[in-house]
């Protein structure tokens, strides 16, 4: 499922010798999403509306960027009506941005393309001074496509569920701002893995791999890895390591002790966990769908992004 799929010109439907912009349009309605609080975003955004209008396309603008924008002589609507209405979404700004967006519109399947307005950009992957010249091909279906696994998670308290949410990155479990270690029971399909004491926990998907799991010495895993990475944040006992866990694990992190403790959900927070808490981690039913410019690569993304080539002569 998380295969990518390369879109080519003889797979949509173009004749020996006709040009791309002789074929009709893949998509006809795209939805805009910008981060606009970016120096220099509310231009861009107007540059990128005006290049989807004269390319033929129905152009919306995601209802938030409108009101900070006032890009008001374009259609706003809100996330379910792009769902509902679009065909395409095109985000601009930074992988958080495509993150916020992204978890709501999965359930819509409607792809997107990620236009990089911010610093490391693993899935905004279109430098924004360029996105004319990438942009133009993709629109007439020469792009790949990757479906991006997410996850489900639950806060239960007392044997009700007290927040949920979805996470396309990563759900951490981790100490606040008071000093000292917190302990957490492990459990996986059922079965007790261990008790850990550490500043946390980190559970990522393919996506979240390169994120803080990471930062912590977790594995990097490709998309297409059917996968999550469990990975402890300074454990108290060394021998305590990142594990890879099959995706359809159901994991289980129990608070058994903390004075103080939280979970975040790519950056959706629930602060003051109490002892007792159980956060329930299980595979969501949605994947996120995200369109490349032909001819992308991961490994070219991580190579560039990871500065895996310095040095070298």
């Amino acid at each position: 499922m998380n295969q990518p799929i390369s879109s080519t010109p003889a797979s949509t439907g173009l004749q020996p010798g006709e040009q791309p912009a002789a074929r009709a349009r893949r998509f006809h309605h795209v939805a805009l999403v910008g981060k606009y609080q970016a120096v220099g975003s509310h231009q861009a955004l107007r540059a990128l509306a005006q290049f989807l209008d004269e390319a033929g396309l129905d152009v919306s603008i995601e209802r938030e960027t409108a009101l900070n924008t006032d890009m008001h002589n374009y259609p706003s609507i809100d996330v379910d009506a792009i769902g509902k209405q679009c065909d395409l979404a095109v985000v601009v700004g930074g992988d958080g941005t495509l993150l916020g967006v992204g978890r709501r519109l999965a359930r819509h399947n409607v792809p997107m393309i990620g236009v990089n307005q911010g610093r490391l950009g693993f899935i905004t992957d279109i430098p924004l001074d360029a996105y004319k010249d990438v942009l133009k091909p993709m629109l007439h279906g020469a792009f790949t496509e990757e479906s991006r696994a997410m996850m489900q998670a639950q806060v239960w308290r007392d044997n009700h569920c007290v927040f949920e949410a979805t996470a396309l990155n990563d759900v951490v479990v981790n100490r606040g701002g008071t000093s000292g270690m917190i302990e957490l029971r492990i459990e996986v399909d059922g079965h007790f893995v261990a008790n850990q004491r550490a500043d946390g926990l980190i559970i990522a998907t393919p996506t979240g791999s390169t994120a803080y799991a990471m930062s912590v010495g977790g594995p990097i895993l490709h998309p297409s890895v059917a996968g999550l990475v469990v990975a402890p944040i300074a454990p108290h006992t060394l021998s305590n390591r990142p594990i890879v866990l099959p995706r359809e694990a159901e994991i289980v992190i129990e608070i058994a002790n903390a004075r103080d403790a939280n979970a975040n959900f790519d950056m959706q927070a629930l602060t003051s966990l109490m002892v007792g808490d159980r956060i329930m981690v299980k595979p969501s039913q949605h994947h996120l769908r995200l369109l490349h410019p032909q001819g992308w690569s991961y490994f070219d993304t991580l190579r560039k992004k990871l500065h895996w080539n310095e040095g070298v002569a």
